[in-house]
């Protein structure tokens, strides 16, 4: 698979350009992840396929459940006893403008971290023949997903292709932390729109991240996903006998790999780093369902 090779929604047409619609009107989010527009770009057939496969995971009230409780626990282990630092513009020398994107934007990854933590689990399990959930048996497991929970609430991302040189150390330093050896995942490339928010931000996170209490965040995220996956009242049918004469061979093992590398490695600290950022400005969303 080419994972250089990107069908971006401006460019999508037809049926691809309905699937990005309901992709970000499922995920109550406005944007077209880059698993998607990959994926999307180089097997449109299967992603079509995978689309309808998971989709009804993300629409139950047990998923909302799993939602907040994943903010929460981030939260709870990063920010309860030791406050987070909260910027105003003035603090990130921003204008008023340049603040309120960096807070939509910030909001649109808050509320993806859940989606894409148990889309990769889910995908990863599956295509793996290793998804074999215990329905729950209480009321949420199979009520509808809250009407207003995380709707509207954030803006479409936008991504700088080359950080800017006076980052160069603060992206070194976030590379190390997160184990990449080249490039940044998304979050990165958009916070580096705005130097003096990420160079502040970084040095005042920098410890909690590389401290226990941030590997505790990770570790009890990790959990509630599992349990959340174990528990699917909807199993969708994405092992190789379920896809064998469907697709081809190298199709399944190459969306196969591109899944278990993206639910492994630095995805198990990227993902939960995210409402960290976004608690910073108070981009935050929910933390139970009240």
């Amino acid at each position: 698979m080419d994972t250089d090779r990107q069908l971006h929604e401006q460019d999508a047409t037809g049926w691809q350009r309905g699937l990005c619609d309901d992709i970000t009107h499922t995920f109550r989010a406005p944007i077209v992840n880059w698993i998607f527009r990959t994926v999307t770009a180089n097997e449109p057939a299967f992603t079509r396929y995978l689309w309808g496969q998971v989709k009804p995971v993300f629409e139950t009230r047990a998923f909302a459940e799993f939602s907040v409780a994943y903010r929460d626990a981030v939260l709870a282990a990063t920010d309860d006893d030791a406050r987070l630092p909260r910027y105003r513009p003035t603090d990130v020398s921003l204008d008023p403008a340049a603040y309120r994107e960096l807070r939509g934007q910030l909001a649109t990854y808050d509320v993806v971290a859940p989606r894409l933590a148990a889309l990769f689990e889910v995908a990863d399990r599956g295509l793996h023949g290793d998804l074999d959930p215990d329905p729950g048996a209480d009321y949420a497991a199979t009520a509808p997903f809250p009407d207003g929970l995380d709707r509207d609430r954030g803006l479409a991302p936008t991504l700088v292709d080359d950080t800017p040189s006076e980052l160069d150390g603060t992206v070194g330093a976030i590379r190390a932390f997160h184990g990449f050896d080249d490039g940044l995942p998304s979050i990165y490339r958009t916070l580096a729109q705005w130097p003096s928010y990420l160079e502040r931000a970084w040095n005042d996170l920098e410890p909690r991240f590389e401290s226990a209490t941030f590997e505790e965040a990770c570790e009890a995220v990790a959990e509630l996903t599992d349990e959340f996956v174990g528990s699917l009242s909807h199993a969708p049918r994405l092992a190789p006998a379920d896809l064998a004469g469907r697709f081809d061979e190298g199709t399944i093992s190459d969306v196969r790999d591109l899944f278990r590398t993206f639910n492994t490695g630095p995805v198990e600290t990227v993902l939960p780093a995210l409402p960290v950022w976004a608690a910073t400005v108070d981009a935050d969303g929910r933390r139970t369902l009240g």
